[in-house]
């Protein structure tokens, strides 16, 4: 099997799998729980944030666990909103976010709020000059992310974050989720307020996940009920989930170094190769993207049908982002990009992990050629 579909979920390593059951089978007690098990547990959740947050480089007490990053996009979008409406009504946010993030927004707006959504060029990224232009009086967030989920295109974060400290009313969202272990993010030097992380996009489980808050900033809680994550976020803590997060975070950033240059070797010889192939436009940019993720298109072969054309071959890679692949329409990515609406609608995304291999690599361009032809010819 060879597995290009890492932006979708990661294989969870062995020793965060082995963490999980430990703690879930010896360390079940909940932590709000005033007995010995529940201290145990408690104490663990307490290990495991500190953790995660000596990993960032940012205070223990400014991580909030989450169920992943859709809940944490929601919390730091909806409960900056909600708190904050009577400062303002206005929302920024970049053309090509992920749905969590766009859905959001869309709900926010049917409830009177002001949304303005940033254009992109025709390598998928947002200028800082663009956000400044939108901003009005009364905006209270810009959200912005990291890494685009679907080309790999790094958004100018530090930028933003330098622009937006002339504006303290206005907080700066980041969705990291597919940054992690890939590009390198400062909270703190690039002047980010809130920051969404999912454990399964970097070896953990799926179901977990955090979001940073920025000391001092503020947010009304999504979810009503016993007042766990200091008030934030109630709900019964998963201990097991977050212990495991923590161990593949920071196993995840000691194989970073070399994991990193792997994959840019990997890219580069997956862009070189199928750069050859007949009718087939790379959507990544050269410059200013991530070393995981490879976005192509292949004229008059429709996406699904290659997908499960290789996946016969043991080969697994992807459309647009998972969350939109099964609704069959053109990547909104790709279209505010300009790229063309039947190019868009035949886009496959690669995504590497650190243990994908050249060898790998050469395989699937082979594969991809050779499907490519079959189905040009039955498609005719």
């Amino acid at each position: 099997m060879i597995y290009f579909d890492n932006s979708a979920t990661t294989r969870p390593y062995n020793e965060v799998l082995d963490s999980f059951v430990k703690v879930s089978s010896e360390f079940f007690g909940n932590p709000s729980s005033l007995h010995g098990l529940g201290l145990q547990a408690e104490k663990l959740l307490t290990q495991a944030r500190i953790q995660v947050a000596n990993l960032l480089t940012v205070k223990p007490t400014e991580i909030y666990f989450t169920s992943g990053g859709t809940e944490s996009n929601n919390l730091a979008i909806k409960g900056t909103a909600m708190l904050h409406k009577n400062k303002g009504k206005h929302l920024i946010l970049s053309s090509v976010e992920h749905p969590s993030v766009r859905g959001a927004m869309e709900q926010l707006k049917k409830l009177g709020f002001d949304i303005t959504y940033l254009p992109a060029d025709q390598n998928g990224r947002v200028m800082a000059d663009d956000v400044k232009a939108s901003i009005k009086k009364d905006t209270i967030l810009v959200s912005v992310m990291q890494v685009n989920n679907e080309v790999g295109t790094i958004q100018p974060i530090a930028e933003i974050g330098k622009l937006l400290k002339q504006y303290p009313a206005i907080l700066f969202h980041v969705d990291a989720v597919q940054a992690v272990g890939k590009v390198p993010l400062n909270l703190t030097e690039y002047g980010v307020d809130l920051c969404s992380l999912s454990a399964h996009k970097f070896h953990g489980l799926k179901g977990t996940g955090a979001l940073f808050i920025r000391e001092g900033v503020r947010l009304d809680p999504l979810l009503s009920g016993g007042n766990q994550e200091w008030k934030v976020r109630s709900g019964t803590e998963n201990v097991a989930g977050t212990v495991a997060m923590a161990k593949a975070l920071r196993m995840t950033m000691v194989k970073s170094e070399l994991g990193i240059e792997r994959m840019k070797r990997v890219k580069s010889l997956l862009r070189e190769g199928l750069s050859r192939i007949d009718d087939l436009t790379i959507n990544t940019p050269t410059e200013n993207s991530a070393p995981h993720i490879l976005n192509f298109s292949i004229k008059g072969v429709k996406a699904e049908v290659l997908i499960h054309t290789l996946e016969q071959k043991g080969i697994y890679l992807s459309t647009t982002s998972a969350c939109s692949s099964k609704k069959q329409l053109p990547s909104q990515t790709l279209l505010a990009m300009g790229v063309p609406d039947d190019l868009a609608d035949s886009a496959f995304r690669i995504s590497l992990s650190y243990d994908n291999t050249e060898d790998e690599a050469e395989k699937v361009i082979v594969a991809i050629e050779e499907a490519a032809k079959q189905l040009r010819k039955v498609m005719k």
